[in-house]
């Protein structure tokens, strides 16, 4: 038995769009995951909404200079999640696993931004030699958060430790606490602050992250949307003011769309907070990262 199996197909595909899985090269799925959510839940509706609205905007990117009706892609469905956090990072490393062996590109919905750490670890030994690139509000570095030591606070904590890839980087970072800040000092975790984005501006930054990724094999992405300040994405689980807008999100994770790129995910979009604004927004962040990944897949 296939793990992909442990993926429910479903009527409501990403874009529209659904090549035959033999011949397509990103494989999305959607992880429906919020069960360690604080503050605000919802976040197991983002992926339908993202799909929903995907559904509903215009497919061409002028960046990339490719209509993504054009992509090899393939929406596989929803993963089957369990409520227990530990037990959904662990169906989420085998079916990851599958896609990679099958030489094709995981890129996964969210749901909460723990299911980041149940991908990265489908990497197996490959993640060793990863840096990850995370667009974050939030550093989620914490030991342990209200009792809970795997959550949406405290999984790039449990990335650094049990994962251990070669870099972590976190990008629009506003909101942590003291024990996060020693943690990422002590462990060489580099964070670039909204507040230093929006000073510097995003070439000056961008032209830093490319300076810093080049010393390694692969690259893994991940957007949480609450990256975006809350006028951009109000529907997140922890909007958090003095956030970055679309257009630099755009194009700072864009930049970095190289051929290193072994996978991505977009998370935390809580559509029922708004009237689909968020949710549009992650579905062009997809839409704008898979055709700048195929544009540079096929130079």
């Amino acid at each position: 038995m296939s793990d992909l199996e442990l993926v429910i197909s479903q009527s409501n595909i990403f874009g529209g769009i659904q090549k035959p899985y033999e011949k397509a090269k990103y494989m999305v799925f959607g992880v429906p995951f919020d069960v360690t959510s604080t503050y605000r839940t919802g976040s197991r509706f983002g992926p339908n909404a993202i799909r929903q609205a995907s559904q509903n905007i215009e497919t061409y990117s002028f960046r990339a200079g490719i209509d993504a009706e054009d992509l090899p892609l393939h929406d596989l469905g929803d993963l089957h999640v369990s409520t227990s956090p530990k037990r959904t990072v662990n169906m989420l490393k085998p079916v990851v696993a599958d896609i990679l062996a099958a030489g094709k590109m995981p890129v996964a919905v969210g749901g909460e931004h723990t299911v980041t750490l149940g991908i990265l670890k489908g990497l197996g030994a490959k993640a060793r030699g990863t840096a990850v690139v995370s667009f974050d509000a939030h550093l989620d570095l914490r030991k342990e958060f209200k009792g809970l030591t795997l959550s949406h606070t405290t999984f790039m904590r449990r990335i650094s430790e049990e994962v251990k890839p070669a870099k972590i980087i976190e990008v629009g970072t506003r909101a942590v606490c003291k024990e996060e800040l020693g943690y990422a000092h002590g462990s060489s975790i580099d964070f670039f602050t909204a507040q230093q984005i929006q000073r510097e501006g995003v070439l000056q930054i961008l032209q830093e992250l490319k300076e810093e990724l080049k010393p390694y094999e692969k690259v893994y992405l991940t957007v949480d949307m609450d990256v975006l300040d809350p006028a951009f994405a109000p529907a997140v689980q922890n909007p958090e003011p003095e956030g970055i807008d679309t257009h630099m999100l755009l194009d700072l994770v864009c930049g970095l769309c190289d051929r290193r790129v072994v996978g991505f995910d977009v998370v935390e979009v809580a559509p029922v907070y708004d009237q689909g604004i968020s949710a549009v927004a992650a579905a062009k962040v997809l839409f704008e990262v898979l055709c700048q990944l195929e544009k540079n897949r096929k130079v």
